[in-house]
Order: C-alpha cells, then sequence, then structure tokens
C-alpha cells in the first residue's frame, strides 16, 4: 500500500492479483448480476488506490484493509440501488467461494457445501443467524440489530464469537481472510 501511495503502477496490479479473485467472489455473492460484480471490483480498487496513504499496517493486516473498503463499497452500493442480494441456498453460497480452479471438482463442491453447512449448523442460533445475515445477506450489523431486536454490541459479539469458532473449525483459508474482514 505504501507503494500505490507513492504512485507505483506495477504495486496496484500486484494487489489486484494478490486479492481480485477474493473480493470478486464476494462481490458475485452480493450483487446480482456479474457484471454489476466486476463493475464493483473495480470501484473497489479504485478506492483502494485513492485511500492507499490512510493504510497503516500497525493497525490491520492488508487482507483486512481490503476486505474492509470492499464491503463497505458492496454495501453501499446495494443500499443505493435498494437491492438485496439473490436468495440462494447454503449450498450454493459455499460453491460460489470455491476458488475457481477447483470449481470443476464435484466432489470437492460438495464437501466444501457440507462443512460450511455443518459448520454453521453447529453455532448457537444467535451466532448463525448473525453471520448468515451479515456476510451472505450483506446487511450491516446495525440492521441485523435491527432486525433480531438485540442490542448492537450483542450482534457484535455474536459475530466475533462465531466467526473464530469458523475459524477454529479449520474453515478454507480463503473464508477465514475474508471473514477476518
Amino acid at each position: 500500500m505504501q507503494r500505490i501511495a507513492a504512485g507505483e503502477e506495477s504495486a496496484v496490479a500486484e494487489l489486484y492479483d494478490r486479492f481480485g479473485g477474493l473480493v470478486f467472489r464476494v462481490a458475485r455473492q452480493l450483487l446480482p448480476t456479474q457484471p454489476e460484480a466486476e463493475d464493483a471490483v473495480q470501484e473497489i480498487f479504485v478506492r483502494l488506490w485513492q485511500t492507499a496513504e490512510r493504510f497503516d499496517p500497525q493497525r490491520a493486516k492488508l487482507i483486512t484493509w481490503v476486505m474492509l473498503i470492499a464491503r463497505r463499497h458492496l454495501i453501499d452500493q446495494l443500499r443505493r440501488k435498494s437491492v438485496r442480494p439473490k436468495s440462494t441456498s447454503m449450498e450454493q453460497d459455499a460453491l460460489q467461494s470455491i476458488p475457481q480452479g477447483q470449481q470443476g471438482a464435484p466432489e470437492y463442491q460438495h464437501e466444501q457445501a457440507t462443512a460450511l453447512q455443518r459448520c454453521l449448523a453447529d453455532l448457537p442460533e444467535l451466532q448463525r443467524v448473525v453471520i448468515e445475515r451479515s456476510y451472505l445477506q450483506g446487511f450491516t450489523l446495525r440492521e441485523v440489530s435491527r432486525q433480531l431486536d438485540a442490542p448492537l454490541g450483542t450482534v457484535k459479539s455474536a459475530l466475533s464469537r462465531g466467526l473464530q469458532k469458523l475459524r477454529d473449525r479449520s474453515m478454507t483459508v480463503e473464508f477465514q481472510e475474508w471473514a477476518a474482514s
């Protein structure tokens, strides 16, 4: 990010190569069409370029910064268009998160979808609902708080505990990085 802030074009390309696929998968889960997701990814990387000087490696990891900017942009976009993400089954959400090179292996897809469903099902109800609504349905924590008629602090704690339990259950590295943001 320091190199991007200094105007080094190759650094932007490196950032895109490193995180472009992950940002696209998240955008594709939240936005109704592939072209909208592609546009959103481009806008997110422009925003990352514009805010590069604000990144502080002492305060957050790079993946956290990238996914925070991406999540904020995507939520803003959903609000602007008054569009909610498409309703998909948990299995489809899991399949969309599979790295592109592995999508052709049906046994891998089924295994990942089953693992995600099992891990989410094992969580206490509040933690599961908060994760599903905030990450898979695109609601903000404040919106989830209102929907559940629960204090915002309770929702944040449930999200934190739920994500930690998912990490402890050894979900895929990409899901851990995505969820950590």
